[in-house]
């Protein structure tokens, strides 16, 4: 292949995942209680398990933006090699990475290297929804698409990937400015749990509440139905933050309704934010944040 598709490690991908579509991943920095660590596909630094055990225990981590220097750092090696680079990550709702570092690497490499070709895209998905947007990217990549048409394919589709998240721990979100702390208080004390969704830029939005655990499922699988397109065709992505076994539920809830579910595990960089119990289920369809 003539150029290398890369992405960074906030699509929550898994290192088999990775090595199916044979994506590059830039890792990215997390940080608890004073201590800097690098999150790769295969958690090398920390496992999950042990992140969101930290988690539970009452920490509350923070993420860092991939610099400048990274970014120049894990494009150039291939650069120098001959080849191109297109680059799909995390998007600019949810961080300056790319508007700022990425924009301006990018630009400076393309002044060193003018006759290298080098694509940065906006993704507008998040999380799991950037994991299937890559996935389904990859596989274009795996067919031998050349890097402008694998481009214009993640231009078509990235806007046409649905989100929808309930997130578990509601301290996290308050103390990201999302909901208040009497609302957080409020929503423990009846098991109200935020439902989420995605904008046209990526951003989060805090869009509904479901009340209780029993109608997590119920309310997942009602937006599947009601916003996924050709469904039967394509690939679904579940996501969850140290939730596996609702995640198998809702697996099972929506398999027959698509040609395949896979699971992916929320890494650091997006756990960070969502804290332990999130559950995501990101389909093609129509990104439509209305509950």
């Amino acid at each position: 292949m003539k150029y290398v598709f890369m992405t960074d490690v906030s699509c929550d991908l898994t290192q088999k995942q990775v090595d199916e579509i044979g994506v590059a991943v830039i890792p990215m920095e997390f940080q608890i209680e004073d201590k800097c660590y690098m999150h790769y596909p295969d958690c090398r630094m920390m496992k999950l398990d042990e992140f969101y055990n930290i988690i539970d225990e009452g920490a509350y981590p923070k993420t860092t933006q991939i610099n400048i220097d990274s970014f120049k750092r894990y494009f150039e090696q291939y650069l120098k090699a001959g080849k191109d680079v297109l680059y799909t990550g995390i998007p600019t709702g949810l961080s300056g990475t790319f508007s700022t570092s990425c924009r301006i690497a990018v630009e400076e490499l393309k002044e060193k290297y003018p006759k290298r070709k080098i694509i940065a895209i906006d993704s507008v998905c998040d999380s799991a929804g950037l994991g299937l947007l890559v996935y389904m990217a990859g596989k274009k990549y795996q067919e031998g698409v050349t890097i402008d048409e694998l481009a214009d394919y993640i231009d078509s589709v990235k806007g046409s990937i649905a989100h929808w998240f309930v997130v578990e721990d509601l301290e996290h979100l308050k103390r990201g400015g999302r909901i208040s702390a009497v609302a957080a208080t409020f929503g423990k004390a009846l098991q109200i749990k935020p439902l989420i969704s995605c904008d046209e830029t990526g951003k989060l939005l805090n869009v509904g509440k479901i009340r209780g655990k029993s109608h997590v499922i119920d309310t997942l699988v009602k937006y599947v139905k009601r916003d996924g397109e050709n469904l039967k065709k394509s690939t679904v992505f579940i996501g969850h933050a140290n939730n596996p076994e609702l995640a198998k539920e809702l697996k099972k809830a929506i398999k027959g309704m698509c040609k395949e579910v896979q699971l992916c595990e929320i890494g650091p960089i997006i756990g960070s934010h969502v804290g332990s119990g999130m559950i995501a289920v990101v389909f093609p369809g129509k990104r439509n944040p209305q509950a």
